[in-house]
């Protein structure tokens, strides 16, 4: 073999052992890491809701909805009858609040104020009010486990409370791989997820309570059509869960129906 011709066949060989090595790091280290999980959904059931109710809060319990809306002037806490949309048990705020997230803890109907700092505490059973507690900043939505609180305040993070004294343990900052997701609003406990719709948008982020990561995302587009938004703040903003029948409901403000929806993945994801 000529001088030549071996340099030729040399320079083939590290040609060769530089894409395996190349194919090899490719394996070891992806380039780009999965995408997040996305669903959508099917309309099971629509039912009436209240076209003057500016929702911030809603929450499920045997067999009626729970409602904290929102407005200086027009907040209150209602307990409406699925079916009908009727309301058959209220209690206005003051003109000085502007109601906010609402969430049941046993026998009492928890319910937060945007910018007052201040929380009422109510019996669930003729909605009298019992205490009320105060927290830093804004209030949003409002969730729970059962043990702690979950409340959001428009940033990307939750604040966690004691269920029973409401004293803040620890704070959830809310990711998206490595972007914080900002303007958080109404949240429920979903099946040891919290769900979570970010203001002005038709996304329900699924958010771990142990780490804040968001495990997938609701795209809820076309829900509610355009022609029934009555003005630019008639956004969904209501997520409320039945977890004896695996029920889940949405709405929104202003809106003139409460969706029953079921999820199913988005193909192709």
């Amino acid at each position: 073999m000529g001088m030549k011709a071996l340099f030729s066949r040399l320079a083939v060989l590290l040609l060769l052992n530089a894409c395996h090595l190349s194919l090899q790091g490719q394996t070891s280290h992806p380039a780009f890491a999965p995408l997040t999980p996305e669903y959508t959904f099917t309309v099971v059931q629509v039912f009436p809701h209240d076209t003057s109710a500016y929702t911030q809060g809603l929450a499920y319990r045997d067999g009626f909805l729970y409602e904290g809306t929102g407005r200086n002037g027009r907040s209150s806490l209602r307990k409406v009858r699925l079916e009908t949309g009727e309301v058959i048990q209220r209690v206005d705020l003051g003109s000085e609040f502007f109601g906010e997230g609402i969430t049941i803890v046993q026998n009492k109907v928890l319910q937060l104020t945007w910018t007052s700092k201040v929380a009422f505490v109510y019996d669930l059973n003729d909605f009298h009010l019992l205490r009320k507690f105060s927290y830093s900043g804004e209030g949003w939505g409002l969730a729970t486990d059962g043990r702690e609180l979950f409340l959001s305040d428009g940033t990307s993070e939750i604040r966690v409370l004691d269920a029973e004294t409401f004293h803040e343990k620890r704070r959830l900052k809310i990711h998206d791989g490595s972007t914080p997701i900002e303007q958080l609003n109404e949240l429920e406990f979903v099946e040891g997820q919290i769900f979570a719709n970010v203001w002005h948008s038709n996304r329900v982020a699924r958010i771990s309570p142990q780490t804040g990561d968001v495990v997938g995302w609701i795209d809820l587009s076309g829900l509610l059509s355009s022609v029934y938004r009555l003005e630019p703040e008639a956004v969904l903003n209501g997520i409320a869960y039945d977890p004896s029948r695996k029920r889940l409901f949405v709405t929104g403000k202003l809106w003139p129906s409460v969706f029953e929806i079921r999820l199913a993945p988005k193909r192709g994801r």
